[in-house]
């Protein structure tokens, strides 16, 4: 075998074009291949990995203190289905009178623990140290790194009992609990709950999970079990974001799989078909047909190896935002996002598997040839393959160059057929990249009050380090209507509050003012304006199985409101509810605004409004009225990354196809030009070859698209298009999309037609 390398080596070097386009189609589809797996991947692995990691707690359930005994919940563990099992832990919940640093205002869940060990929910420490004596506490950090050592002493106020002193920060992947004090401390607290934290034997499904419960507090007093949170409740909380990119990469990703093998089994085919002449000199020198077959397959390797490794570097550094961007603002707690190693051991090996399996098949073609059948194979002219075709078409009015063109594709079937495939699927891409865009904008505006100029102003928190304000939650609604150029003004109050039935807290905004201006905000239903209505985001309904109509409890400060949801936003915090000011009455008269939105009128000027704002209070701070949106931002970017990816391996493909179809028929070429044939009339003919399939594939690429827009719109967790999004195609639209095909092939067909049109008569006959 000593003798392939320096065979495949020169045939490389021979055919650096083809070379080339292998390398290009690999990088790109091993690009468009990495972004996805590892997407998928970020969207469970990591909850997964760090869930097991601290023996996360398959359910977090709470007791009523005066119903059950804490020997009974003991009994509980030994339970069938109980695999392990952490408590009783005295439960408290108490208010947080104002914010503070990154805790809103409203009920926190206080646990009494010895320590953060135990057999499930393994508490990870983060800063500091855990709570050993009474008035410490260590609390919860939601976010990714440590909040620092400064923010360790801090006094962290709580209503109805003594400020509690920081002494560490921590995080616990079974969100059991928002702060964990000494059991000696919980007394002060009055905890009028006990928890209980279970990891099961069978736990996969939601269904699952329920049935494992019943089964281990099965006897326990009727209404003992006050809350549950089940662990899958918080995998889709902290995968609801990656999940709505999760359905573009995947599509990206298949049809970037698809042109690739595709076009390398085109590619490769190819290099075979026209390589007849050197199998015969190779045999004829004494290859056998392995090594005939080695020495092709080495040829494939060597480019598909380069750009392998250069499209998963490719892939690896445009991951990074993308992450970045997907799990921006959720609670990702000790789970650490990047790359996945198996996401890169999956390209590294697989892509060049994927491409020698479908280089084996023309591979093996040349194992099967003679010598003598492949040179004449190389050097005969072919005949007998679409004439039928060419006579029709001669007979036309068309030009003989247009004619001859038309009728070239015939003459190769199977190469024709996986040429067109091409164009389809980078049709397709265009297709959906122009609709996924429009509806993206769309989506982005959406929020911007019909194009109005608009003004945030965010009230002085003490916590977060800012001055308090001079004026009152009403007076500085009524200076900032007061300003000239307001027309609309909103004010919002954030706390936080506990759901019946749920253990985790939520976090509500409640509105007052002229909330109209959030009218475009809903999909379903209508925005909240009367008491005891709320309304909610797409993965905030799913992940607490609510829709329009529902009625759900809610819970703040000892006090209890009913509120019905009757409305869907398009969008919104996986972790928030949106509500009335007279419902926060009902549950907390004395909560006071933090933020304002201001409407400006028409021709008014942002700029000095929002100077104006400022002077009325220095607890004031104006924010930027408008921000890109992430969502949309990255599902454009990444779009336009793949089309522009997808759209290259596509005119790669035909560029190929021209190059092999030019190089067979270089004789017919010579012939042609010495009966008078111009070179314009040689680039013409070359470039129609491949424009008409390009205007069919445009005509199947174009519905294709359009269903898979659709069927991506439709399945979007963490938003709700309404149809006005989803509709976003029209005649100039679509025409100028039917020419996509034809632009595809003609820029892969453009430079070897040219290079066709400059052949000589005199270098067709000193080849042959």
């Amino acid at each position: 075998m000593s003798a392939v390398w320096p065979a495949a080596r020169a045939t490389v070097k021979r055919r650096k074009l083809q070379t080339a386009v292998i390398g290009l189609v690999v990088l790109c589809s091993t690009t468009t291949i990495l972004l996805t797996l590892t997407l998928l991947s970020a969207a469970s692995a990591p909850f997964e990995r760090a869930f097991g990691q601290q023996r996360g707690a398959h359910v977090v359930a709470a007791f009523d203190r005066a119903k059950v005994s804490d020997a009974q919940l003991v009994r509980t563990a030994g339970r069938p289905g109980v695999r392990a099992a952490a408590g009783p832990y005295l439960q408290a919940t108490v208010d947080i009178p104002q914010q503070w640093l990154w805790v809103p205002s409203g009920p926190l869940t206080v646990v009494g623990r010895a320590d953060p060990a135990g057999s499930v929910d393994r508490i990870r420490l983060l800063e500091g140290r855990w709570a050993t004596a009474p008035g410490e506490t260590v609390v919860n950090w939601p976010g990714q790194g440590t909040p620092g050592p400064d923010k360790l002493g801090t006094k962290l106020t709580v209503r109805g009992a003594p400020a509690l002193t920081v002494v560490g920060f921590a995080t616990s992947m079974s969100k059991s609990a928002g702060a964990w004090v000494a059991p000696a401390q919980m007394a002060a607290l009055h905890p009028a709950s006990v928890q209980m934290l279970y990891r099961f034997t069978e736990s996969a499904t939601d269904r699952q999970v329920r049935d494992s419960l019943a089964a281990a507090t099965a006897g326990l007093p009727t209404g003992s079990l006050t809350t549950t949170q089940s662990h899958l409740a918080l995998k889709r909380a902290f995968s609801a974001v990656a999940d709505s990119y999760l359905p573009f990469l995947t599509v990206f990703g298949v049809l970037g799989l698809l042109v690739s093998v595709l076009i390398v089994g085109n590619v490769v085919s190819g290099v075979v078909v026209s390589g007849y002449r050197h199998i015969g000199v190779l045999k004829a020198l004494g290859f056998t047909p392995n090594q005939v077959v080695a020495v092709y397959l080495t040829m494939v390797s060597v480019p598909t190896v380069a750009g392998c490794v250069t499209g998963t570097l490719t892939g690896g550094a445009l991951a990074q935002p993308v992450l970045r961007d997907a799990f921006s603002g959720i609670e990702t707690g000790s789970a650490s996002i990047g790359v996945s190693p198996w996401a890169y051991a999956v390209c590294l090996l697989g892509m060049p598997a994927l491409v020698l399996l479908a280089a084996l098949v023309p591979a093996l073609r040349a194992h099967r040839l003679s010598a003598a059948r492949a040179i004449s194979a190389g050097n005969a002219p072919r005949t007998g393959r679409g004439l039928r075709v060419q006579r029709w078409l001669g007979g036309t009015r068309l030009p003989r160059a247009v004619s001859l063109g038309l009728g070239q594709p015939f003459a190769r079937p199977g190469r024709t057929v996986m040429t067109m495939a091409a164009i389809v699927l980078g049709v397709t891409t265009v297709t959906l990249t122009t609709g996924l865009t429009s509806t993206m904008v769309a989506f982005g505006k959406h929020g911007q009050n019909n194009g109005a100029a608009w003004v945030n102003v965010e009230a002085g928190r003490p916590g977060l380090d800012q001055k308090a304000t001079k004026l009152s939650d009403r007076e500085i609604e009524e200076r900032l209507r007061s300003l000239p150029g307001a027309d609309l003004v909103t004010a919002r109050a954030l706390t936080t509050i506990r759901l019946a039935g749920y253990t985790q807290t939520v976090f509500a905004d409640f509105y007052r003012g002229d909330t109209e201006m959030y009218d475009s905000e809903i999909v379903k239903g209508h925005w909240p304006n009367g008491p005891g209505e709320a309304a909610a985001a797409p993965a905030f309904l799913k992940q607490h199985g609510l829709t329009v109509g529902d009625r759900v409890t809610l819970y703040l400060n000892g006090r209890q409101a009913q509120v019905t949801v009757v409305g869907e936003l398009i969008e919104g915090n996986p972790r928030a509810i949106e509500s009335t000011w007279q419902t926060l009455a009902r549950l907390d008269p004395d909560l006071k605004a933090i933020e304002y939105t201001v409407e400006l009128a028409d021709g008014a000027d942002a700029e000095a409004y929002a100077e104006a704002a400022k002077a009325l209070d220095p607890g004031l701070y104006v924010l930027p009225g408008a921000s890109a949106n992430t969502t949309t931002t990255t599902v454009v970017g990444v779009s336009v990354v793949f089309t522009v990816l997808l759209t290259v391996v596509a005119a790669l493909g035909v560029f190929n196809t021209v190059l092999l179809n030019t190089r067979e028929r270089r004789r017919d070429l010579g012939m042609l030009k010495s009966v008078g044939m111009t070179p314009r009339q040689v680039t013409m003919m070359t470039v129609t070859s491949v424009a008409g399939l390009g205007a069919v594939g445009g005509l199947l690429g174009i519905p294709l698209g359009i269903a898979v827009h659709r069927l991506l719109v439709d399945h979007v967790g963490v938003a709700a298009f309404p149809e006005s999004m989803k509709d976003v195609w029209h005649v100039p639209q679509l025409t100028a999309l039917a020419l996509a095909g034809v632009v595809i092939a003609v820029l892969g067909a453009l430079v070897p037609a040219r290079s066709a049109a400059r052949l000589t008569i005199a270098t067709v006959l000193h080849n042959e």
